[in-house]
């Protein structure tokens, strides 16, 4: 993600007209009024992803509106569907109104008129209409409706969203078009789930959608010692043998790739401060390595050093610079 707008960097009064410029830019063209408020604050960060863009943002209380002089001074015909991080929102497009809670998600448009009153933030993901594989008139049912965020596919969409809207990573041009071809599977999926319309989506994109749900599943069982492939296989009800194959289209196998992902999670909280008190071999034990020496050499493997030294030297660092820090050398 990458911080476009400050409200901190222009004078109070300059804010607003300020924050409208930046999102006629990068969303679309809409007007602002601050309500029961004189000085507009927020923030603003995007991320492009080939032909999708990724923005999160936080703001103080206003009303915006889409009119019809400005869809015809600019359209960028897109689709956009937004997760409700903190604050109440509520829009009104197509004739339908919804007050949007905490977590849960809102699909709109760009080229019809609508009217919206925020405070708090949001992650959005945009793109052209012409590239969500659904018929027109099914989207059309979905058209500012309340959507859950918290469970099934919603959650699976909103995970994603939030991590990408806490992310600072710079993607190669390849990882970044390849980063948005999986949040459109992801949004294509979560409508279809929605409208009962799964067997519209392309198989390709069930595919790479199936990926992610099996490795988010995964991820919320890593800490179980005794999980097996058999097991996750049959939580998606796709065989052992499909599952292998799933897997080895991403280059990794099911073993390796939870391997990875548990000595990632151990090498967090061994370099979290706040648990320097908790023993080695508990935090190896916590994802799913019951044997203190088996850990070791896979940690040592990967990182080139023992637990134990990397969990001082990330101490050390962090001292040094006041915040917790990764041990130089070591991904983050």
């Amino acid at each position: 993600m990458e911080k476009i707008f400050d409200s901190n960097d222009f004078p109070a009064g300059d804010a607003l007209s300020a924050w409208e410029n930046v999102t006629a830019d990068t969303l679309m063209p809409t007007s602002f009024k601050l309500i029961n408020i004189d000085v507009f604050r927020g923030w603003f960060s995007t991320m492009l992803l080939g032909a999708v863009q990724v923005s999160a943002m936080g703001y103080s209380s206003f009303l915006t509106r889409r009119t019809p002089k400005l869809i015809r001074a600019s359209d960028p015909e897109i689709l956009a569907l937004g997760v409700t991080n903190s604050g109440p929102h509520v829009i009104e497009q197509n004739r339908n109104r919804a007050a949007l809670r905490p977590g849960e998600l809102l699909l709109f448009e760009s080229s019809r008129p609508f009217d919206t009153y925020a405070d708090g933030g949001n992650i959005l993901i945009q793109f052209p209409r012409t590239l969500l594989p659904l018929p027109a008139c099914r989207i059309e049912q979905l058209i500012c409706r309340p959507l859950p965020g918290t469970q099934g596919m919603g959650r699976l969409l909103a995970d994603f969203l939030t991590r990408l809207g806490e992310d600072g990573t710079s993607y190669a041009p390849h990882d970044a078009v390849r980063l948005g071809t999986v949040g459109l599977d992801l949004v294509t999926a979560t409508l279809a789930h929605f409208l009962e319309r799964e067997d519209d989506v392309p198989a390709d994109s069930r595919q790479r959608v199936l990926y992610m749900r099996i490795t988010s599943f995964i991820e919320h069982r890593l800490d179980d010692a005794a999980l097996t492939a058999g097991e996750v296989a049959a939580a998606h009800h796709i065989s052992v043998r499909s599952l292998h194959r799933l897997f080895q289209q991403h280059g990794v196998t099911v073993r390796s790739w939870i391997r990875g992902r548990r000595l990632e999670r151990c090498r967090r909280d061994l370099a979290d401060p706040l648990k320097r008190h908790v023993p080695v071999r508990a935090i190896a034990a916590r994802w799913g390595f019951p044997h203190a020496a088996d850990f070791t050499r896979a940690f040592r493997a990967l990182h080139g050093i023992t637990p134990s030294d990397y969990r001082n030297q990330a101490h050390q660092c962090s001292t040094q610079a006041g915040t917790p820090s990764q041990v130089p050398g070591v991904p983050g």
